[in-house]
Order: C-alpha cells, then structure tokens, then sequence
C-alpha cells in the first residue's frame, strides 16, 4: 500500500508540516507519494529529495527571515516600472529559490526528474488562468509539465499573490498554486497512491480585517477554503491544523508551528494507523 502525502499552502504555518512528517517517522509509517503547494511544495521538495525533519526544521529556522526580507534594489525597480507602491509583489521571491537550489545541488539534484520520490507541485499561469502541476512522473494532461528546475516549479507554486512577484519561467507567468489547487490530494491520488492524508490549515474566517493586507489575506483564505470540498472528496483522512497564534508571514512563529504539527499527529496518530489497515 503506498501512502500520499499532500501539503496545502498556509505561508510561516508549512512549519507544522514538517512535525507532521516528524510524528510520522516516530511511528514507523513511510511516505511513498508526496505533494505540496506553496509553502507546502517547499516542505514537499525538500523531504522528496531525502532531508529528514529536523534538517528541513534548521532549513526553515535559518531561512524564512531572509525569505521574507526585502532587498531595497528590487523593490526601487518594481515600483519604477509598475508605478504603485505594490508593484507585482513586496518581496523578489528570489530567496526561496535560492534556498531549494542550494539545498538540491547537495544532493546533485538539477531537475525535478532528479528526485526519485513521486512529487507534484501544483502553481497557477495568472496570465493563462490554468491551473499547471509541476510533476516527475508520466501523467496524462496538457497542465502537466514533466521537467523543469526544482527552484523554479517551488518558487513558481509559492509566489503568493501581492506578496511575492510572480515566477517568469518557460513562457508563464506563475503564482501561487493554491488559487486552484491549495491541498493538491487529487493529484497525488494520481500519482498512484492508495491512501492520501491531506493536511490543511485551519482559517479564521470570523475575524474581523482591518488593514489592506488583512483584508488581502483574509480574501484569498476564503478562495482557498471554497475549493476545500474536493480535497475532502480526495483524501481518505485530512487533518486540519488549529494555530491561533500564527500568521501567514510571521517568521518568528516557525517552532510554534512546528511542536502544533507534531502534537496534533501525535494525536491524531490511532486514527492514521486505522486508516492504513
């Protein structure tokens, strides 16, 4: 029996993913398929080329305050050309390819055709308005695109909305996979798993914004918690993770996260091992 994994996008709060695959190692259950978006393409990435949890957990400590930093070069050029203030996103997105590129060169890993665990990593063409999935395995589908630099299809799959600059690669214009695509279980289901667990992050969809970028946030939650139904529909068990304390982009929250997505595994362990029977 294999087991898929799929990830969904939740910016800082992907940290819990990585706890989530640390509960599952302690209790001797393997991933064999996995697949991500955005922030969970990342996780996805690095786990399907061979870093352990911890590895993974020091790679996101070390990293997610230089992801989310904004290089002063970029920004005077984005807002010369684009002429408001937003201009195509705050920050480069540069940084979370370099980060997947430096850690996929130690594993001589160039293309996503190197990593031999069966991936996909869902992302969106704006331009197009088609969902396209970043896979190393044969599947039917025009929106499937069976090569390319692992740095690229995570970049393309996590450049979030107004937040991070779309990703310009092989003639598209990509950003965040989770617009059409937020807990990618279908897609792993294709890749020829026969159980999938789907983890996903709670929203607070009662809250009450109150700046531009709350009420962005809280938008683009919403369009992600509308396509939530398939990923249902798709996964034999979705575990959906409670961090209150936790916003999309506060990269002091990387811990907390983490320890919310062991514990929860943990208990939600008896219900995991049943569904594998």
């Amino acid at each position: 029996m294999k087991l898929g994994l799929a990830l969904a996008g939740g910016g800082v709060k992907g940290a819990a993913h990585i706890g989530v695959l640390k509960a599952l190692e302690e209790n001797g259950i393997q991933v064999d398929i996995i697949g991500g978006t955005s922030i969970g393409s990342i996780v996805a990435s690095l786990y399907a080329m061979g870093y352990s949890p911890d590895i993974i957990l020091e790679v996101f400590r070390l990293s997610s305050k230089e992801i989310m930093r904004t290089d002063a070069g970029y920004f005077a050029s984005n807002f010369k050309n684009y002429k408001r203030i937003l201009g195509s996103g705050v920050f480069s997105g540069e940084p979370i390819e370099e980060v997947i590129k430096q850690c996929a060169r130690e594993r001589n890993i160039i293309d996503i055709n190197d990593i031999k665990m069966p991936i996909v990593i869902p992302t969106v063409d704006i331009t197009k308005s088609k969902k396209y999935v970043f896979t190393n395995r044969d599947l039917e589908g025009d929106y499937y695109i069976k090569e390319g630099l692992i740095e690229k299809a995570v970049r393309a799959s996590a450049s979030y909305p107004g937040v991070f600059a779309p990703c310009m690669y092989m003639n598209h214009k990509f950003v965040d996979g989770g617009i059409l695509d937020n807990i990618p279980a279908r897609e792993v289901r294709n890749l020829g798993a026969d159980k999938v667990l789907s983890i996903k992050f709670a929203n607070d969809l009662d809250n009450d914004p109150k700046s531009i970028y709350e009420i962005v946030f809280k938008s683009i939650d919403l369009l992600f918690e509308a396509r939530v139904k398939e990923a249902y529909e798709q996964s034999d068990l979705l575990i959906d993770l409670e961090l209150p304390e936790a916003n999309l982009f506060n990269a002091k929250k990387v811990d907390y996260c983490y320890k919310i997505g062991y514990e929860t595994t943990i208990a939600r362990m008896a219900e995991i091992k049943d569904m594998l029977k």
